[in-house]
């Protein structure tokens, strides 16, 4: 599976699933399950990964614009919900 966020050793991460949020180097633990109905078919889930400190403030980000779908802890994420 191929994950946003999964950096590689030339990082110094060595495949860590790392947050999505700008400059945060922690380990991500939840999958944001988002779309954008402007660009996106329904069934289309796009992922950002966060950690703990960062979960609420990049899912409010997505809720405001209606784009949140689900919040998934990143041991439940799929090939299907990437």
């Amino acid at each position: 599976m191929s994950l946003p966020g999964a950096v590689g050793a030339a990082d110094g991460y060595a495949g860590r699933l790392v947050c999505s949020a700008k400059g945060c180097r922690a380990d991500a633990t939840y999958g944001l399950l988002w779309n954008n109905p402007s660009l996106h078919t329904p069934d289309r889930r796009k992922t950002w990964l966060a950690c703990e400190e960062h979960r609420a403030t990049l899912g409010e980000f997505l809720s405001v614009r209606g784009f949140l779908k689900d919040v998934v802890p990143v041991g439940e994420l799929t090939d299907e919900t990437v």
